[in-house]
């Protein structure tokens, strides 16, 4: 039995791919600092023998080592390590004070580098490392700020892993996820600029969904996925990649500058 740990797995994107792993067959250690919403990942893995759960804090001094443990206690080998905790509603670079710098980095960069530096020993060839990243680490992204830069900085950490582990059968991968329907979101969705900057732009009938990043993150842990290395597979309908614009939006009224 292959062994996934998945981070921020209460909800959202982490909570979809500790799911989907599990149908797969891939037994899950799901981590988040809600022990409530991570009892409700088990309700919906169903499969004991495929989920445990760890609340903690990924930005503390001893989280990796608990986190390793826990799965090699239950399990006794880790083949996979889904680096997925994340925050948003960031700000641009001019309204990012130390503090929130601080916290985006250290959530979204040094604690998957942190994790990976401590899972890495105990992975054997075939093993592989994924790390979500951002359609915002790919172009430039309006307001992105310290989200941008931890992105940036997971995208480059993806690459050296790649380069430094792959001869030992270890493959470091990034998902970039564009604007993904999660809880997270819905509340800047709200917000009719930020919507029409995804929906109008966007060359697909819809925006992204959990199960689009999860059926993603299961492909890159399969066999179908064992030949690559160092990549990042942006999922965002063709937002990031293409110059689109709706109907709606080539046909609107524009106010000149």
């Amino acid at each position: 039995m292959q062994v996934a740990i998945v981070t921020g797995a209460s909800s959202g994107i982490g909570f979809g791919c500790a799911v989907k792993l599990a149908e797969a067959g891939i037994a899950v250690l799901g981590t988040g600092r809600d022990e409530d919403r991570l009892t409700e990942l088990t309700k919906a893995v169903r499969d004991p023998d495929l989920i445990a759960t760890l609340a903690v804090d990924l930005t503390a001094d001893e989280a990796p080592q608990r986190i390793v443990e826990a799965a090699l206690n239950r399990w006794g080998r880790i083949d996979f390590l889904i680096n997925n905790a994340g925050v948003g509603s960031p700000k641009p670079l001019h309204e990012t004070d130390d503090e929130t710098l601080d916290y985006f980095l250290g959530l979204m960069l040094r604690a998957p580098f942190r994790l990976a530096r401590e899972v890495i020993p105990h992975m054997a060839p075939g093993s592989a490392i994924i790390n979500v990243t951002s359609t915002f680490a790919v172009v430039g992204g309006l307001r992105g700020g310290a989200y941008s830069a931890a992105k940036g900085g997971l995208t480059a950490l993806t690459t050296h892993i790649a380069c430094q582990y792959g001869a030992q059968g270890i493959r470091c991968n990034a998902v970039a996820p564009g604007v993904t329907v999660t809880p997270m979101v819905e509340q800047r969705l709200q917000n009719e600029g930020f919507r029409k900057m995804q929906t109008e732009m966007t060359p697909h009938t819809r925006l992204g969904r959990v199960e689009d990043i999860a059926a993603t993150v299961a492909f890159l842990c399969s066999d179908g996925g064992s030949f690559i290395n160092g990549q990042t597979i942006v999922v965002d309908g063709g937002w990031s990649s293409t110059k689109y614009l709706s109907d709606f939006a080539l046909n609107s009224n524009w106010v000149a500058r």
